[in-house]
């Protein structure tokens, strides 16, 4: 079974795009605003902030789905080896009764 890696979900690439039109939108309304500079400064400051919290909770949930795929991957990678560590295993203690009953039977020919 091939791993398919998971990439950014078609809802993920909208919220994105949604964020940054929103903060595109918000920071050209506050530029054409008719308020002092200050004003605008400290809205757009505020807009620019909230933006940052907004890209670092979805960059922290991709985080997340990364780390949880990357468990579940490992697990499996290890349930996997067990499995053919033990099938190896059994093979090669077949191949040793094989060897040792051939031995006997030639011994025993001889």
């Amino acid at each position: 079974m091939l791993y398919k890696p998971k990439t950014m979900t078609d809802n993920s690439k909208t919220v994105v795009a949604l964020l940054a039109g929103l903060a595109a939108g918000a920071a050209l309304g506050i530029l054409f605003a008719p308020e002092s500079g200050e004003e605008t400064v400290d809205k757009l400051s505020k807009s620019l902030k909230d933006l940052k919290d907004r890209v670092l909770d979805k960059a922290h949930q991709e985080i997340a789905n990364l780390t949880r795929t990357s468990d579940e991957l490992a697990d499996k990678a290890s349930e996997s080896f067990s499995s053919v560590k033990e099938e190896v295993k059994g093979k090669i203690d077949s191949l040793k009764e094989d060897a040792n009953d051939n031995l006997t039977d030639y011994v025993a020919q001889a």
